[in-house]
C-alpha cells in the first residue's frame, strides 16, 4: 500500500510505500518477514532519530480522555509518544517518517493498567502505561479480529503470539509478524546472579545519609554492610548495581532497593552521600 501526498506548490505527486501485505505470516522459504518488511527494516535501522507512524489503526489508547479511535495513527519518536489520532500521516513525508501501515489492524498498550480496566482508577493523572503522547510506546499491534478490547489484544499475545503483527517495547520491535524481530532484547535468564567484581567503581565506598544515622558500607566483592545508630552489622547482604539502581539481597532473606541520584544514593527514605 502507498500514501500519495501532492506537493501544492508544484503540483507533484510523491508516493510513501508503507508495505503491501498486512498478513501476519512470514514466508519461510525465503526467511523473509511478510508484514511490512520495508517498514521492520527502516525501523531496525533508525539510527538518525527518525518519527515512526503507525498508521490506519483502530488504536485503544486506554486514556480516558482520549479514548479509542478508528482510522488513526500513533507517531513516536524515540521512546516516546509525540501524537495519536487521525490525519498525523499527512505530514510523513514532511518529518522523512517511517510508514507502518496497519490496515485491518487494532492498537493496543503492551503494558496493561488493570486497575483502570477494572475501573479504579480516579484520576485521569493516574493511570499508567496509557497510549498518549509523553508516554512511552509499549504496545501491540494485532489484527482487528483478534482484539475487541485490550485484554483480548493480550490474550492474543500470550496464547496465540504467531499472530501479533507486532509487540513494541521503548519504540523498537520485539515481535514482528509473529516471530522474533532481529537484535530484540532478551530477558534475563532467572535465579539470583553472581556478584560482579566492582574493583575502581566510583559507587564503592561507605555512603551516609544526612543525619549520620545509617552507614552502609558497598565493598568490590557485591557485598553491603550496615551500621545504623552506632549499631554495626544491622544489616548485611549481597547488592548488585544495573545502572543507577541498586538492589540488596539480605542475608535474612528479604529484597530491597534503592537508587543513585547524581552523587546521592537514595534508599529506603535515606538520603546517603559517600563519606
Amino acid at each position: 500500500m502507498s500514501i500519495t501526498d501532492t506537493d501544492t506548490d508544484t503540483g507533484t505527486e510523491t508516493e510513501i510505500d508503507t508495505g503491501t501485505d498486512t498478513g501476519t505470516d512470514t514466508d519461510t522459504d525465503s526467511d523473509t518477514v511478510s508484514w511490512n518488511p520495508k517498514a521492520l527494516g527502516e525501523i531496525l535501522s533508525n539510527d538518525e532519530g527518525r518519527p515512526v507512524l503507525f498508521t490506519n489503526a483502530r488504536i485503544l489508547t486506554m486514556d480516558p480522555l482520549i479514548g479509542t479511535m478508528t482510522g488513526a495513527d500513533l507517531l513516536f519518536v524515540g521512546s516516546l509518544v509525540v501524537g495519536v489520532g487521525p490525519a498525523i500521516v499527512t505530514a510523513a513525508q514532511d518529518d522523512n517518517a517511517i510508514v507502518v501501515d496497519c490496515t485491518g489492524m487494532t492498537i493496543a498498550p503492551a503494558v496493561v493498567d488493570t486497575v483502570a480496566l477494572a475501573g479504579g482508577r480516579g484520576h485521569r493523572s493516574e493511570y499508567v502505561a496509557t497510549l498518549t503522547p509523553g508516554n512511552t510506546p509499549d504496545f501491540l499491534v494485532v489484527p482487528d479480529e483478534l482484539a475487541a478490547d485490550v485484554p483480548s489484544a493480550v490474550a492474543t499475545l500470550m496464547t496465540r503470539p504467531e499472530q501479533v503483527s507486532a509487540l513494541v517495547a521503548a519504540g523498537r520491535p520485539v515481535l514482528w509478524a509473529g516471530t522474533d524481530a532481529p537484535g530484540r532484547a532478551t530477558a534475563p535468564e532467572a535465579g539470583i546472579p553472581a556478584s560482579d567484581d566492582l574493583t575502581g567503581s566510583p559507587r564503592v565506598g561507605v555512603w551516609i545519609d544526612r543525619n549520620d544515622f545509617l552507614h552502609q558500607e558497598l565493598t568490590a566483592d557485591g557485598r553491603y554492610d550496615e551500621t545504623r545508630g552506632g549499631r554495626p552489622h544491622a544489616y548485611q547482604g549481597r547488592y548488585w548495581i544495573d545502572g543507577d539502581r541498586i538492589d540488596y539481597l539480605d542475608d535474612l532473606g528479604f529484597w530491597a532497593y534503592g537508587e543513585f541520584q547524581g552523587d546521592e544514593l537514595h534508599h529506603a527514605g535515606y538520603v546517603m552521600k559517600l563519606g
